[in-house]
C-alpha cells in the first residue's frame, strides 16, 4: 500500500514537471514583458468574429422622431411590434421631433421639409388589392376621407394639402427647427374591411406612415430623408378606451411568469423606422399653388332647375347653365352619353364612379342604391333626375284671360244630344307657386300675360258684389289648390300702369 502512494507522488511530481516545462515556451514566445490582451484579440481567429459588427461611426442615427399620443396596447408579446388602438374620427396628435446630431444634414438648417402622413394597410395581402379595397370603401362612404388632419389644433404646419384621389393621405411643410405637431383624424375602422363585421378585435390593423422629404435644387419636395411608421386598429367611438381597458384586465389576471412576456403599454407610440412608401414623391404633384380641399366641392348639390312651361317656377334661373333638365337620360344611351348626361345635370363629381355605366345600368339604380352611393342629398336629386321628377309646387291656379273668350276651339257636340251647336274652349295657363307670396302672383302673371312687371300696379281679386279686394300674401295662403281665375286688366287712375283683377 506505501508502495502505491509513493508511485502516485511520483507520476504527480512529473506531471507537474511537464506541465511547467510547457508553459515556459508560451512566455518566450510572447516575450518577457506583461501579459497584453490587445495582443490575444488581434489575433486573426477573433478577427473574423469582430468583422461582422459595425462600427460606432457607421451606425445609422435617424434625422427625425414621430411620436403619437396614444397608449400602446398591454398585450403585445415581446420582440413584436407595438399596436395602438384609436377612435374613429377623435383628433390625435403625432409629434414631429428633430433628431439630428451636432453638424448632420446642414442643408435642412432653416429650411422646410415636407412630410406625408398616410393610413395604410398593414396586412401585405391588402397592400396588393389597396387601390380595390379604398375605391370600394370610397363607393360606401361618398365624399368621406380615410385620413383628415385637425388643422385648428396642429402647431407649426404651412402649406397644407389633400388630394381628391388620395383619400388615405395628408402633406404638409413643417421646420424642423420649431416645435410641430399634426393632429390626425381616421375615419374608417378596421371592420370595413373584413368579409365579416364581428367587431374591432375581429377588424384588420393599419399602419400609421410618416415620409419626409428636402427640397431639390429645382424647387421640388422629393429628395427622400426619413421614414417611420407604426401599427394601429381603429375602433368606432369609444371601442378604443374600451379595449385598451379589457387588455389591462386580461393582464392583470396574468402571472408574473406570464407577465414577463408580454410588453409594458406605454403612454406614447414611437413610431419606428421604415421603407418610404411607393411613390411618395409623386403622390401630391400638383401645378395649383392652392392647396386642394379635403372634401370635393359640391356646390350643385343645393338647388335644382326645374323645367315649368312659361318659366313660371322659381326654380327656373338662367344661371349660364344649359337648360337640359328637360333631356331624359334613355336606356340605350351609351357610356360616354351617360358620362355627358351627368356632366349636364351637374353630377361631376361622381362621372368618375359611374365611369362603366350605360343609361340603362344607370336607370336600374333604385332610390336606396343612389342614396347609399351619392349620399342623401346627392343621391335624391340623381334619382329625380333619372326619373324626370320635378319639385311639386306649394299650390297651383289657373289663369285665362277675359278677352280671349273671342278666341274659340270649335267643338262639336255629341249628336246623341240632338243639337248641333258649337261649345267655347276658354285656354288656360297654368301658374305653380312656392314662395305663396302676393309679389309671386304679380311675377308670373307679368311672364304668362308678357305684360311688363313694372306696369303692373296692384293686383285684385273681385269679391263679393263685384268689389275689388286686395291681394295680399295672407289670401294667397289661402287659395284653393287648383283655383280658376278669370285676368282682366283696367288702365290705372293715373294713367300709368295698369291692375289686373282675378274674377
Amino acid at each position: 500500500m506505501a508502495w502505491v502512494l509513493k508511485m502516485d507522488e511520483v507520476i504527480e511530481s512529473g506531471l507537474a514537471h511537464d506541465f511547467d516545462a510547457s508553459l515556459s515556451g508560451i512566455g518566450q514566445e510572447l516575450g518577457a514583458g506583461a501579459y497584453s490582451m490587445s495582443d490575444v484579440l488581434a489575433l486573426p481567429i477573433f478577427k473574423q468574429e469582430d468583422s461582422s459588427l459595425p462600427p460606432d461611426s457607421d451606425t445609422k442615427h435617424p434625422p427625425f422622431q414621430y411620436v403619437m399620443c396614444a397608449a400602446t396596447s398591454p398585450a403585445v408579446k415581446l420582440h413584436d411590434e407595438t399596436l395602438t388602438y384609436l377612435n374613429q374620427g377623435q383628433s390625435y396628435e403625432i409629434r414631429l421631433l428633430d433628431n439630428r446630431k451636432m453638424g448632420d444634414m446642414p442643408e435642412i438648417n432653416g429650411k422646410m421639409v415636407k412630410s406625408i402622413i398616410r393610413v395604410v394597410f398593414h396586412d401585405r395581402r391588402l397592400q396588393y388589392t389597396e387601390h380595390q379595397q379604398l375605391e370600394g370603401w370610397k363607393w360606401n362612404r361618398p365624399g368621406d376621407r380615410l385620413l383628415d388632419l385637425d388643422i385648428p389644433m396642429s402647431v407649426g404646419v404651412i402649406d397644407i394639402k389633400t388630394n381628391p384621389s388620395q383619400l388615405n393621405a395628408v402633406e404638409f411643410l413643417w421646420d424642423p427647427g420649431k416645435r410641430t405637431s399634426a393632429f390626425i383624424q381616421v375615419h374608417c375602422i378596421s371592420t370595413e374591411f373584413t368579409p365579416r363585421k364581428h367587431g374591432g378585435e375581429k377588424g384588420v390593423p393599419f399602419r400609421i406612415q410618416v415620409d419626409t422629404f428636402k427640397q431639390t435644387e429645382n424647387g421640388e419636395y422629393t429628395d427622400h430623408l426619413h421614414s417611420a411608421s407604426c401599427q394601429i386598429k381603429v375602433f368606432k367611438p369609444k371601442g378604443a378606451d374600451r379595449k385598451q381597458k379589457t387588455d389591462r384586465e386580461k393582464m392583470e389576471k396574468r402571472t408574473a411568469h406570464e407577465k414577463e412576456k408580454y410588453q409594458p403599454s406605454y403612454d406614447t407610440t414611437i413610431l419606428t423606422e421604415c421603407s418610404p412608401w411607393p411613390d411618395t414623391s409623386t403622390a401630391f404633384v400638383n401645378s395649383s399653388p392652392t392647396p386642394t380641399p379635403t372634401f370635393a366641392s359640391t356646390p350643385h348639390s343645393t338647388t335644382y332647375s326645374v323645367p315649368d312651361s312659361n318659366s313660371s317656377s322659381p326654380n327656373h334661373q338662367g344661371d349660364g347653365i344649359p337648360q337640359v333638365s328637360g333631356e331624359q337620360l334613355h336606356p340605350s344611351a351609351t357610356i360616354q352619353e351617360a358620362q355627358q348626361w351627368l356632366l349636364k345635370h351637374r353630377f361631376s363629381t361622381y362621372t368618375r364612379l359611374f365611369s362603366n355605366f350605360s343609361g340603362a345600368d344607370l336607370l336600374k339604380l333604385t332610390r336606396e342604391d343612389l342614396v347609399q352611393i351619392c349620399g342623401p342629398a346627392d343621391g335624391i336629386r340623381l334619382y329625380n333626375a333619372l326619373k324626370s321628377r320635378s319639385v311639386r309646387p306649394r299650390l297651383t291656379i289657373y289663369v285665362c284671360q277675359e278677352q280671349s273668350r273671342s278666341l274659340q276651339l270649335e267643338r262639336q257636340q255629341d249628336s246623341g244630344s240632338g243639337e248641333s251647336r258649337n261649345g267655347a274652349i276658354y285656354v288656360y295657363h297654368a301658374i305653380y307657386l312656392e314662395e305663396m307670396a302676393a309679389s309671386e302672383v304679380t311675377r308670373k302673371l307679368a311672364l304668362v300675360f308678357n305684360i311688363p312687371l313694372h306696369q303692373i300696379n296692384q293686383v285684385y281679386r273681385q269679391g263679393p258684389t263685384g268689389i275689388h279686394i286686395l291681394v295680399s300674401d295672407q289670401m294667397v295662403q289661402n287659395f284653393e289648390d287648383e283655383s280658376c281665375f278669370l285676368v282682366t286688366t283696367i288702365k290705372a287712375e293715373n294713367g300709368e300702369g295698369f291692375h289686373i283683377i282675378l274674377k
